[in-house]
C-alpha cells in the first residue's frame, strides 16, 4: 500500500474489525474517515448478485468525470480484466478476503494514469446488501484528472487480504484472462493489527 488515502482507510478498517474478519457497515463512522472520503467507495450487492455503487466521494467520480452511484463496479473495467476483478469480488462478499492492486486507468483520448485501489470487505446480516469499502486514488494526480474521463480501467498487480490468523488464496490460473495483467506470483498479506503486514510472496 502506497497512497496515503489507501493505508488510512486500511489501517480504521482493520481497527474496526478487531479480531473478526471483517467490521459491519453500521461500524464505520464517515466522520472518523472525513479526510480520505474523498477517494472512498462503498460497494452493494443487488438482487442479481452484482457489486454495484452504493457511494463514491467526489475525487472517485472525477477521475471518470460523472456520479458512479448505481453503476456496476465490474463495468468500469477492460474486457481483458473483467474476470479477474470478478474473481476478486466473488472472494470478497463470499469469503471476505479484500484486495489491494495496482491499476492503470485509460482516458478515453488515449492519456493514462496510474492508480492504487482497495477493497475491504464488510460483514452483513440477513438481507444487508452493503458488501464493501473500499478506494480508488491515482498514485500522482495529472493535471487533466476531472477534465478527461478514464473510459476504462486495467488490472496489474493484485494482492489479497484475508482473515486474521489466515493467507489468502491466490487465484488458481485458468479463472484469469491469458491476456490480464495479473500476476500469478501474488503477494499474499495476513491480517491483523500489529502494524504492518507481513508478506509471503508464493509462485
Amino acid at each position: 500500500m502506497q497512497h496515503p488515502s489507501t493505508c488510512a482507510l486500511y489501517a480504521y478498517w482493520n481497527d474496526r474489525r478487531g479480531n473478526r474478519a471483517a467490521p459491519e457497515r453500521e461500524e464505520i463512522d464517515p466522520v472518523a474517515i472525513r479526510h480520505v472520503l474523498g477517494d472512498t467507495f462503498m460497494l452493494a450487492v443487488d438482487f442479481v448478485d452484482e457489486a454495484r455503487f452504493r457511494l463514491a466521494g467526489t475525487r472517485v467520480c472525477a477521475l471518470f468525470c460523472r456520479e458512479l452511484k448505481g453503476e456496476a463496479f465490474a463495468a468500469l473495467w477492460s474486457k481483458a480484466s473483467r474476470i479477474g476483478i470478478e474473481s476478486v469480488l466473488r472472494n470478497l462478499t463470499g469469503k471476505s478476503i479484500g484486495a489491494v492492486a495496482s491499476l492503470i486507468g485509460h482516458a478515453q483520448d488515449g492519456a493514462r494514469v496510474d492508480l492504487e485501489l482497495l477493497l475491504l470487505p464488510l460483514a452483513h446480516r440477513g438481507h444487508g446488501r452493503v458488501r464493501a469499502l473500499g478506494a480508488l486514488s491515482p498514485t500522482e494526480t495529472p493535471y487533466w484528472i476531472g477534465e478527461r474521463p478514464l473510459g476504462e480501467l486495467e488490472l496489474g498487480e493484485l494482492r489479497e487480504i484475508g482473515a486474521e490468523g489466515q493467507i489468502a488464496p491466490t487465484a488458481q490460473p485458468d479463472s484469469i484472462s491469458q491476456d490480464s495483467r495479473i500476476r500469478h506470483g501474488f503477494v499474499v498479506h495476513q491480517g491483523g493489527r500489529h502494524g504492518r503486514l507481513p508478506t509471503n510472496r508464493t509462485g
